[in-house]
């Protein structure tokens, strides 16, 4: 699967954004995180060949009003993964929030329909590969403290400051 590669300067640190031929995000992690944007490509596509290649325009332009304060404004960015079903749901679910809005994993669990499946709702949440677009940012602890991040706690305080959510650290 050929897959392209693009980089952002973003307030957290540098980007790094995959998208396919048609300029859908399929991957969205943070420079100092390659190796775990990697591990995720390969378990979602297997073998990949990432082509460097400037960051097409509509996701730029996403992007870059997120980080000026349109916090809306990557709602509209098409994505594509190939996780489970069950991580589809939960991505899907974790589309939804709006920005600000925090959840704990039993409440995502609750919102999917299955409350019991709280474990298998965070591996699925660490197992996106499109941060902040999948706002997986926005899940948090049952107590309102700040938990794992895939880009680092710092990133997820920053997002979630970022959006105006309440939350404890």
């Amino acid at each position: 699967m050929r897959l392209y590669l693009s980089t952002l300067s973003t307030p957290i640190g540098l980007s790094l954004i995959v998208t396919d031929g048609a300029g859908t995000l399929r991957a969205l992690d943070f420079e100092d995180y390659r190796p775990r944007m990697d591990r995720l490509l390969r378990r979602h596509y297997g073998a990949v060949d990432l082509t460097d290649a400037p960051l097409p325009g509509p996701v730029a332009q996403a992007l870059s009003a997120y980080f000026d304060g349109d916090l809306t404004a990557p709602d509209s960015l098409p994505t594509a993964t190939n996780g489970t079903i069950f991580q589809a749901r939960v991505w899907a679910e974790l589309r939804r929030l709006r920005p600000g809005e925090t959840l704990s994993y039993g409440s995502m669990s609750a919102r999917i329909g299955q409350p019991k499946a709280v474990r298998a709702m965070g591996l699925a949440n660490g197992a996106n590969p499109i941060a902040i677009v999948v706002p997986c940012h926005r899940v948090i602890g049952a107590n309102g403290a700040l938990t794992g991040y895939g880009g680092g706690l710092h990133r997820k305080e920053w997002l979630l400051r970022h959006e105006g959510a309440d939350f404890r650290n």
